[in-house]
Order: C-alpha cells, then sequence, then structure tokens
C-alpha cells in the first residue's frame, strides 16, 4: 500500500429530511481491500454514488488519487470514473445481450465495434473469474446465480480498473458460491494491485476480502479497524451487528 487512494472528508448527503451521511470521514489507502458494513438503508450504497460522483453531497470532500469529485465537471468526473469498476449487487446483466457483450459493454459503451477483438477480451476476463468460453454466447438467463456473478465481475474488470466497488457481492449465493466470489475478489487485489471496496451485510465475506472494516450507522462512520478485530472491536454498536443479536443499542 502506498498512500491514500480515496480521502472522504465530512461528506453529508440528504434526501429532503432524511439525513443519509451526516459527515463521512473515511481514507483507504491504494491497494488496499475495505469492507463497508452496516444494516441496510444505513447509506453505504450512497456512499459509493457520491464518490462515483452520481451524487452531489450538501457538504464535505471526496478526494481520489488527489482529485476533488464533489463539484467536478462532467469532464473531469469522467476521467476520474475511468479508475472504477463496479460489481452491482443484482449483477446488473442485460438479458437481451450474449455473455461476452455484456462483458465488453463498458469498453464498447454497447456499440459494435470489432467482434473478434471484443470476443478475446470477453473470453480472457471469463477466464481470469474462473469460466470458459463455452458460456460466451449464452444469455444471462440460461446461467446460474453464482455464474451470472462472475460474468458480471469480469465486466467490471474488462476495463482493467484501478479501484472496484462490489456492492453486495455474495447476496443471493449458497456458502459455497459465495466463497468462490470471495476468493475471486482477495486474488484481484492481491495479484492486479487493485483498490476495492465492499458493501456487505456478510461477515464471512467482510472477513476475507477485507484488510480493514468500517462501520457505517447513524450516517457516520462508528468504528473502523483490521478484520481481524471485528469481533473483538470493543464498540457495542459492531458488535451486536456482527453477532446478529436483537439486543442491543441497535433498535
Amino acid at each position: 500500500m502506498s498512500g491514500a487512494k480515496i480521502i472522504l472528508a465530512d461528506v453529508a448527503k440528504s434526501f429532503g429530511d432524511n439525513v443519509v451521511l451526516d459527515g463521512v470521514s473515511l481514507e483507504v489507502e491504494s491497494g488496499e481491500s475495505l469492507a463497508v458494513i452496516g444494516q441496510s438503508g444505513t447509506g453505504k450504497s450512497v456512499l459509493i454514488k457520491c464518490v462515483l460522483g452520481l451524487f452531489r453531497p450538501e457538504r464535505g470532500s471526496i478526494l481520489v488519487d488527489g482529485d476533488e469529485v464533489v463539484g467536478a465537471s462532467e469532464g473531469k468526473l469522467a476521467r476520474i470514473r475511468k479508475k472504477f469498476g463496479m460489481l452491482f449487487q443484482g449483477g446488473a446483466l442485460f438479458d437481451s445481450l450474449p455473455v461476452w457483450r455484456n462483458v465488453t459493454f463498458g469498453l464498447t459503451q454497447g456499440r459494435f465495434q470489432n467482434s473478434a477483438r471484443m470476443r478475446a477480451i470477453a473470453e480472457e476476463n471469463l477466464e481470469r473469474v474462473g469460466l470458459s468460453r463455452d458460456v460466451l454466447y449464452l444469455r444471462p438467463s440460461e446461467l446460474s446465480g453464482g455464474m451470472q456473478k462472475r460474468v458480471a465481475l469480469a465486466r467490471a474488470i474488462a476495463p482493467r480498473p484501478e479501484i472496484l466497488f462490489f456492492d453486495e457481492p455474495t447476496t443471493g449465493l449458497d456458502p459455497i458460491r459465495a466463497d468462490v466470489i470471495n476468493d475471486l475478489i482477495v486474488s484481484l487485489v492481491e495479484e492486479a494491485g487493485i483498490t476495492a471496496v465492499t458493501i456487505t451485510h456478510d461477515m464471512a465475506s467482510a472477513r476475507k476480502v477485507a484488510h480493514r472494516v468500517a462501520m457505517l450507522y447513524g450516517g457516520r462512520i462508528i468504528w473502523q479497524g483490521p478484520r481481524d478485530r471485528l469481533y473483538d472491536s470493543g464498540n457495542p454498536y459492531v458488535d451486536q451487528f456482527v453477532q446478529g443479536n436483537a439486543e442491543g443499542p441497535i433498535q
């Protein structure tokens, strides 16, 4: 790791009277894998959308490699966004397109371009996530949930991003298929040097993929620390959440 890749300072975002983020400060080191945990509806996805420049915070600063995202022009945002890849919670594949066109969609923006080259790129990235060329011409609906996740991951890494966001990457998968996805995230960070931010409420996933874990609650980061302190945090909110207890400070 060599310096901060992403720096959030006092970031606040509301929707009407609903305060979602209320002074979030967080840093992600280059080459680090960070997991952000918290209840559903606490603003984890909103946090990522602010970093991507899709939502503009009411206050605060977001730096990506030293470039300010908040208030940036569309041209500057486009340049910053080229550093990111995203694995969406539901996969978000286009069922009308074969797998190879889904994988290369971000490279072509959906336009037809040099089909042979794009198929080769798709095959290479599918191989990186453990899928063979046999799936190139299949539709997403013909794949299992775990295979769809891997195709979505192949699409996310095809442009060779520096930073990857994972939004609940193991949701809907059985424990074995979830662990396959976790292993892929770990290998991308370790072998490709990618900086990763994973939103999850799957504690097994957080412990496996993350170097460090941060918990979002009440619009703020209330705890952060190395993954091996997750079950020994000394924070009653974290303890209740990771142990799944009904009793505790979280109502």
